[in-house]
């Protein structure tokens, strides 16, 4: 048995990661959220690619500019 990939549509993606679709259209226009496919006139979303935005948006604090979990120094 093979498996099939899921394209998400920007209703479902918003749902997956929660957010409204409208929030996450704003950050595709700003280069801020998840990366995307557009097919034709039509935005898709691979949940590996939302999984992993997800991720790297993760903080220990309030105060965390991202680099704290990387280990990096601001």
């Amino acid at each position: 048995m093979t498996e099939e990939t899921v394209y998400l549509t920007p209703l479902q993606a918003a749902r997956i990661v929660g957010l409204s679709a409208k929030t996450l259209a704003r950050y595709r226009v700003k280069g801020k959220g998840p990366v995307f496919a557009k097919l034709g006139g039509r935005v898709r979303y691979l949940r590996e690619d939302l999984d992993a935005w997800v991720r790297s948006r993760r903080r220990a604090s309030t105060r965390d500019d991202g680099t704290v979990l990387t280990g990096s120094t601001p």
